[in-house]
């Protein structure tokens, strides 16, 4: 806590210093979308940030009791400071977050820095990236927004798949092919560890990158980067999208972290390949709103591994998988292995009341992490959610969801205990945007 209080005395320093320095003028606030703040040179500071409170509810019954778990937690607490230099051709960014949350999934701590890059632009259309970043080579539901979701959550495909930030080099473009066609290309090169990974790095980089195609002309007020449809885009407008990346190297159940260490009988690190690819599209047009993604992962294992390392730091030499040694199947099923997907559509009416709907499936391959009883080892979900938009765009929105999830054999709450029957889950989530 100590540290986070120190931190955030530095960046107030750092803002101040950095505001006074420039002799910025206010031009803008938008409820939403923060403060605006521009120098005699054109270059523009962006000050904002929101903060989320969830209420998660999760009921199963048995042939004779009930089990149900409440969760109440700060979801996101952002602060984001944004620049763009024009005369120097360079922008940048830093977030943080202070909830402690983490972004996706059930497993592990939150991060307190989100980005931290600087970018350099040698042409309007072109941009150079260096620092820690999303990827490019995530699903399109972990690229957008989190206070634009449409939906309290994102859904189980991009948790089960997706990786938060990255630190690498970033490059990314814009193509005019057509009046109102659009290509954009992008390519990360990264360390491969995942979010905050500066120190210990270990395997190789991971290589990836993502092309998108707009072939209707591009969205409106950057609703690329947004789920839902609050501008009620007057002609349709579409985005199609393929991912590929393999990681080279990786030390985690997905390539975020490095928790999971192997050797060989030199007792030198040998560690397996992750390789991610898919597609997904988004759709808006008049307040209607269509997300759809398909993901699919692969590994390979390196035929010398004969050590496993223990969280404790102790090592052995079993690798049993139903009670037989099989070191590339052990290994596999300590990843994110299989495949999924994800369609969501929704329609967001002039009254600022958002109705949405999403079904999600994910297939496991036999040796996979999403076997796992207590976390994972659930096929499907559907979800439906009713959101009020009290403000317009995303300044202030109140949103609620149920979700059913069908449970395969074996299945365990976060407790232990076996589960019978399916779930529910309950959302409620409250958004302030500054």
């Amino acid at each position: 806590m100590m540290k986070i209080k120190h931190f955030v005395l530095f960046i107030s320093i750092f803002l101040c210093k950095l505001l006074l320095a420039q002799n910025p003028i206010l031009n803008k606030y938008t409820f939403g979308e923060g403060f605006k703040f521009s120098d005699k040179d054109n270059s523009e500071i962006s000050l904002g940030g929101y903060i989320q409170n969830s209420l998660e509810i999760k009921y199963n019954s048995t042939d004779t009791t009930s089990d149900t778990y409440n969760r109440f937690r700060m979801r996101r607490l952002r602060f984001r400071l944004a620049g763009d230099m024009p005369k120097y051709k360079i922008n940048y960014r830093f977030q943080i977050d202070l909830s402690g949350t983490p972004e996706i999934g059930d497993e592990g701590n939150g991060n307190f820095l989100f980005d931290a890059w600087v970018a350099y632009n040698p042409t309007p259309k072109t941009q150079i990236k260096f620092g820690q970043s999303i990827s490019p080579t995530e699903n399109l539901e972990l690229l957008l927004i989190s206070n634009s979701l449409q939906l309290p959550e994102r859904s189980r495909l991009t948790s089960a798949f997706g990786i938060v930030r990255e630190f690498g080099i970033f490059t990314s473009s814009e193509l005019k092919v057509a009046r109102n066609f659009f290509i954009k290309p992008a390519i990360s090169l990264t360390n491969g560890d995942g979010q905050n990974v500066f120190v210990n790095d270990r395997g190789g980089f991971k290589i990836g990158g993502r092309l998108d195609f707009l072939p209707f002309g591009k969205f409106n007020n950057f609703g690329q980067f947004r789920q839902v449809d609050v501008v009620r885009e007057l002609t349709p407008k579409l985005l199609i999208g393929f991912i590929y990346s393999t990681n080279y190297g990786v030390s985690s159940r997905r390539g975020e972290g490095n928790t999971i260490i192997y050797l060989n009988d030199s007792l030198k690190e040998v560690l397996p390949n992750f390789t991610k690819y898919g597609v997904d599209f988004l759709f808006k047009y008049k307040g209607f709103s269509m997300l759809g993604e398909y993901i699919q992962t692969t590994a390979t294992v390196p035929n010398d591994i004969s050590i496993r390392v223990r969280n404790d730091g102790s090592t052995a030499t079993t690798f049993l998988v139903n009670g037989v040694q099989d070191v590339e199947n052990y290994v596999k099923g300590r990843m994110m292995l299989g495949s999924g997907y994800n369609i969501q559509a929704g329609y967001y009416f002039k009254n600022r009341i958002s109705i949405d709907a999403r079904y999600t499936n994910l297939r496991a391959d036999l040796n996979s992490f999403l076997n796992n009883p207590t976390y994972y080892n659930r096929p499907n979900y559907y979800t439906f959610g009713l959101s009020k938009y009290l403000s317009r765009g995303y300044g202030f929105k109140i949103q609620a969801s149920a979700t059913y999830v069908e449970l395969s054999a074996g299945s365990l709450d976060i407790f232990g205990a076996p589960l019978i029957n399916n779930e529910w889950i309950g959302n409620i989530i409250t958004t302030l945007s500054f």
